[in-house]
């Protein structure tokens, strides 16, 4: 997952403004411990008297740590994947995988990891995500609403590859809220918001990418509402966000924007823009962001909660990528359990 940035594009990122956001995941809790070294080896004297060689010492492994994003006891979307981050590029994920169990609602659930490579932390240089096994019968493949999640993380002492072993274990336990996904439709400029399946709201008007800046089609993840003011932990007034870009139809801009909802690292929000109220529900005039109109931008950042999915379709733009922010969801079942060598 690249770095975060700033900035309304959905195929480039722009100048990168601090990523942060209430409520934001942290490093998971849960124990984390480093194993002993190992003993010393020596030769074992004979019946002679004669001492044997000493033997040549076992190389010691290299120890690789793991954090988690997810914050022990939160509530997200139910698009919120879990990711682990790794302290090495491990090269084996299969024993990491086994020694992991996530249960929803106490019954085991078999999902899977997807291995790529991560900007995000410094000394991290791997991530990598659990997509859940949708129930039978599901009409999606999110998590259920109004679910327990846990996750037994049981990896101190595996392998992560030739010379690589974990040293810690970590537990993590969240929750699901409502299960609130949104359609943006980019051909009719019209966005619908439901709750639980059911639309809470009129089709909110839009203006999608412009076809020289197109937004990207597929499902996304809500990663951040707003963002903190400069030297502060406390979020900018009106859930705004500075955007910084140039090129596209807006030609180059630097603004302070209200009621901004990031959706990729890359730099595509759902926000405010009255600047463009003359387009928004008739044409796609954006630099790759989804154009509301100011009450409609509102309403949106206060439903609105980290994990929620927002799915694109008919942008005239690429595909979501798997990196940009949550984009696994859009991958086939088949390029999950990848080899992290690959990442």
């Amino acid at each position: 997952m690249p770095l975060l940035l700033a900035g309304c594009s959905g195929s480039s990122g722009s100048a990168g403004a601090k990523s942060s956001q209430p409520d934001s995941p942290a490093v998971g809790s849960g124990a984390s411990t480093s194993p002993s070294a190992p003993a010393a080896t020596t030769g074992v004297a004979s019946a002679s008297a004669t001492t044997s060689a000493p033997s040549s010492p076992k190389a010691v492994a290299k120890a690789v740590h793991i954090r988690l994003l997810n914050s022990d006891g939160a509530t997200y979307g139910v698009g919120m994947p879990i990711v682990a981050y790794f302290s090495s590029k491990i090269t084996d994920g299969k024993a990491f995988a086994a020694a992991t169990v996530v249960k929803v609602n106490g019954v085991v659930n078999h999902g899977s990891w997807y291995f790529e490579s991560s900007s995000i932390n410094r000394g991290y240089p791997i991530e990598a995500h659990y997509r859940p096994a949708p129930a039978a019968g599901a009409a999606n493949q999110f998590w259920p609403a109004h679910a327990a999640i846990t996750m037994a993380m049981q990896t101190q002492g595996k392998s992560a590859g030739a010379g690589l072993v974990f040293d810690d274990s970590l537990t993590l336990s969240m929750a699901t809220a409502d299960a609130h996904i949104s359609y943006v439709n980019c051909a009719t400029e019209r966005m619908t918001v439901k709750s639980n399946g059911v639309a809470v709201r009129a089709p909110m008007l839009t203006s999608c990418g412009a076809p020289v800046t197109p937004t990207a089609n597929g499902i996304k993840v809500v990663q951040q509402l707003g963002e903190d003011a400069p030297g502060s932990d406390t979020l900018r007034p009106s859930g705004a966000v500075r955007m910084v870009g140039g090129g596209g139809l807006l030609g180059n801009y630097d603004l302070i924007v209200p009621w901004s909802v990031r959706l990729t690292n890359g730099g595509e929000f759902v926000h405010a823009a009255a600047w463009n109220g003359r387009n928004i529900g008739a044409r796609s005039t954006s630099d790759g962001c989804t154009n509301l109109n100011t009450p409609d931008a509102k309403w949106f950042y206060k439903f609105s909660r980290i994990g929620d999915v927002v799915i694109y379709t008919n942008t005239g733009g690429p595909a979501m990528k798997p990196y940009d922010g949550f984009g696994e969801w859009n991958l086939p079942t088949s390029s999950f359990n990848n080899s992290p060598t690959a990442a």
